[in-house]
């Protein structure tokens, strides 16, 4: 059995969304790798997508709950100390001498 995750040709995708979003992403990880998996923001990512509802409704209640979260809502996310730290996405910076 082939498994789509690792068989299937790569596409890369720019997002542009909240930087709260990208450091949920990032929390999202850290919690994935509290649990013992080794993973990717782009895996993650690919795994929430899979798992997403393709209800027109359910997708619908799902943007119309995004849309109204107060601006505040995902500030918690920020000292999460509770969870390991991972390498960051990008390049790393040469140390310096």
């Amino acid at each position: 059995m082939e498994l789509l995750h690792r068989q299937q040709q790569r596409r890369t995708t720019s997002v542009q969304w909240p930087e709260d979003i990208d450091r949920r992403l990032n929390i999202l990880v850290r919690a994935a790798t509290a649990a013992g998996e080794r993973t990717s923001r782009a895996e993650l990512l690919a795994a929430l997508v899979a798992a997403a509802d393709t209800q027109p409704e359910q997708l619908a209640l799902l943007l119309h709950r995004y849309r109204r979260l107060p601006e505040t809502a995902l500030a918690d996310d920020e000292s999460r100390e509770d969870l390991p730290q991972v390498r960051s996405p990008g390049p790393r910076r040469a140390a310096s001498a």
